[in-house]
């Protein structure tokens, strides 16, 4: 009986041990025509064991450099991508650039940040407008949706005129957002279960029961 602590280290376990034989026995075959045409049955064979891989941008670029890295970089088949190298496989990638511009408005996000920055240079009136009701609009909800309460129409307008240095000056009629009654609701509930816990409990205490026996 074979055990698999006897047998070779799975490369790609995702694939299993049976391509990983079938990868390594291309090695054996003498017949440069046969070894490609085995070569390229292993790659339909990898990508039909793993469907969900087809999303993946490069799908047969991907298959064929599991497959070399499967078999040894020094597998003579022919690619039609560029053959990958074990350098190229052990190089660390560049490191990603930290983000210099400090974001003052975290609390609303990014893509906030950048619909201000073109209402700020948006020349036509209507387009301006439409813009200023969509981040007054967006305001409200980020802050109800964090806060779970009701916040005036007043908050929003004088953060918008500091955020904007009041170039951005909404001047629509009240701010209406739809609500999620259950945040309410949640919110509500963990008030007086936090505040009113202790009377909570003693006013639904259960009587002990009389140990005395009756005469």
């Amino acid at each position: 009986m074979e055990y698999n602590t006897s047998r070779d280290k799975l490369v790609m376990p995702e694939y299993g041990r049976h391509i990983q034989k079938m990868v390594q026995h291309l090695h054996t075959i003498e017949s440069p025509e046969k070894r490609q045409q085995n070569a390229q049955l292993i790659i339909e064979l990898m990508g039909a064991l793993n469907p969900h891989l087809r999303i993946v941008e490069d799908f047969k670029h991907m298959l064929w450099d599991h497959l070399f890295l499967i078999g040894g970089f020094d597998l003579d088949i022919e690619s039609p991508y560029p053959k990958p190298s074990q350098e190229k496989l052990n190089s660390r990638p560049s490191p990603l650039p930290y983000p210099k511009n400090a974001n003052k408005l975290r609390h609303l996000g990014r893509n906030l940040n950048a619909i201000i920055e073109k209402a700020l240079v948006e020349e036509d009136e209507e387009k301006k407008k439409g813009f200023i009701n969509t981040i007054a609009y967006y305001m409200k909800l980020s802050y109800t949706n964090w806060h779970h309460e009701p916040v005036p129409d007043n908050t929003i307008i004088e953060e918008l005129e500091e955020i904007s240095k009041g170039n951005l000056m909404y001047e629509g009629e009240e701010i209406k957002v739809r609500i999620n009654a259950n945040n309410y609701k949640r919110n509500n509930k963990s008030h007086k279960n936090g505040n009113g816990n202790k009377n909570y409990k003693k006013n639904n205490r259960k009587p002990k029961r009389s140990n005395n026996n009756a005469r």
